[in-house]
């Protein structure tokens, strides 16, 4: 027994070496391989931790308004890349003459029917309080669906295209509706819907940013390759739509708010005394119809410099620059003063939101007027960053009007109906710019007027609003 111990120890350290030898060879090959797989998986894994710790931070995970910025930037996405592929469709691909009859039918086809289908959206969504986690499922569904249908008539010529586009305009414009609505249903503790609204906003900003380069680059592929992403993205919101917390659904104790200043401008003076008690309808308040003609001046703003800055830039591009180039340094200085105006709104006190909005409408007409007088290269990207500054801070002061002059019963309504005015005012705007003639400064004197009537209109309203600070409340009609 002596004997034998010996040499099984030694078997069993021989083995064990072995072993260990065996072991020692494979091991740093497995771990090797560990490595390089956490490698190439970090980059997908750690930003998806960072981007989820980002929107979930400061109790909107609990909230459920963090899944609300991710759905958003995924609609974010989806549209940027439907855009890049129209874009390249109709403007790029054809000489410019061609390309404003393409675009002048494209807005024919499509925007004139979205001016008449825009009001009619939020009244039709007001009714579906109960479901709006499926009407949003449904309008991404619908976009994926019609973004299928677009890369058919893309790739043969079809004139689909032209009431495809209207469906998607359509129903991303719904998408924007039903989002307002739903934002004051998942705000976290001592988080204001000012905020809320910046967090939101700036999730899809940082979606289209990253989709934008994407999408061209699935260009460069082939012309329906940038609508199979959108495709995949929407199916994807879809999904994500169903997992937004069920209170979004609860239409408990809402009711129905009009766009209108007092019983005067909601009635008439000739209606009947009866018909004054009408309930279920509630005004308003002045503070916000004012705060809303300055937004909607804004955005018809936007509206006119994207189609004939698009076209402008197209004849007469930058010094120095290509047109897809020139193009691409405005959108860039439109979305970084975008992006700036969002993060500062989030950071301001709205004292007087009221104040901030007659400031930056007077800063844009001030910036469009030196513009057109001394048109260049640097002011039309100057005028670009100030007007997506201003057009993001008014929309949250906006917002912050909303939130403290409009009764909590009715503000979701009053959320969706002003989203739908603006939207409408976007359309006239663009309207506008595609039958204006290229003259740089003959066009910026026009967008420059627009603004001007927003301010003037808004100005006297909105100061008398501020200096009251908010204490007169709207009336129940």
């Amino acid at each position: 027994m002596a004997a034998t111990r010996p040499p099984q120890g030694a078997t069993g350290r021989t083995g064990g070496a072995g072993g260990s030898s065996r072991g020692g060879g494979a091991g740093p090959v497995r771990g090797a391989a560990r490595a390089v797989g956490r490698a190439l998986h970090f980059p997908v894994t750690g930003a998806a931790r960072g981007i989820r710790k980002a929107t979930h931070a400061h109790g909107a995970g609990e909230s459920g308004l963090g899944k609300l910025i991710e759905l958003h930037a995924v609609n974010g996405a989806g549209d940027v890349m439907i855009t890049v592929a129209l874009a390249s469709t109709v403007f790029f691909s054809v000489p410019t003459d061609e390309a404003r009859g393409r675009v002048a039918l494209y807005l024919a086809i499509t925007m004139a029917p979205f001016t008449v289908l825009a009001p009619v959206i939020g009244p039709l969504l007001d009714k579906l309080p109960h479901g709006r986690r499926a009407a949003m499922a449904g309008t991404m569904l619908a976009r994926a669906l019609l973004a299928l249908i677009i890369s058919g008539a893309v790739a043969g010529g079809s004139l689909e295209l032209y009431p495809a586009a209207l469906g998607v305009l359509v129903a991303s414009k719904a998408y924007g509706v039903v989002r307002s609505a739903v934002v004051p249903r998942l705000l976290p503790p001592r988080f204001s819907l000012v905020k809320a609204n910046s967090r939101v906003t700036l999730g899809g900003l940082l979606a289209t940013g990253v989709a934008a380069p994407i999408g061209a680059g699935l260009q460069s592929i082939g012309s329906p390759w940038p609508l199979y992403g959108a495709f995949v993205i929407y199916v994807a919101g879809a999904f994500l739509s169903f997992s937004l917390p069920a209170k979004v659904d609860s239409a408990k104790d809402e009711d129905i708010a009009l766009l209108a200043a007092d019983e005067r401008h909601l009635h008439g003076p000739h209606r009947k005394k009866e018909e004054l008690k009408r309930p279920g309808l509630r005004t308003v308040g002045p503070a916000v119809t004012n705060a809303l003609g300055a937004n909607a001046a804004l955005r018809c703003l936007s509206g006119f410099l994207i189609f004939f800055l698009a076209f402008l830039l197209r004849e007469h591009p930058l010094t120095g620059e290509s047109a897809a180039v020139s193009m691409g340094i405005v959108g860039v200085a439109a979305g970084a003063g975008n992006a700036l105006g969002t993060a500062v709104g989030s950071w301001l006190r709205y004292r007087a939101p009221e104040i901030i909005i007659v400031t930056v409408v007077a800063v844009v007409l001030g910036a469009a007027v030196v513009a057109a007088v001394f048109f260049g290269a640097f002011l039309v990207a100057c005028l670009a960053a100030v007007a997506g500054f201003a057009q993001a801070l008014a929309k949250l002061c906006l917002d912050a009007l909303i939130q403290r002059d409009v009764p909590e019963l009715v503000r979701t309504s009053a959320f969706a109906r002003s989203e739908t005015l603006l939207q409408m005012a976007w359309v006239f705007g663009g309207a506008v710019g595609i039958v204006m003639p290229l003259n740089g400064t003959l066009g910026l004197a026009v967008g420059g007027a627009f603004v001007a009537v927003g301010w003037l209109t808004t100005v006297r309203g909105l100061l008398s609003s501020a200096r009251h600070g908010g204490r007169a409340r709207p009336r129940v009609a």
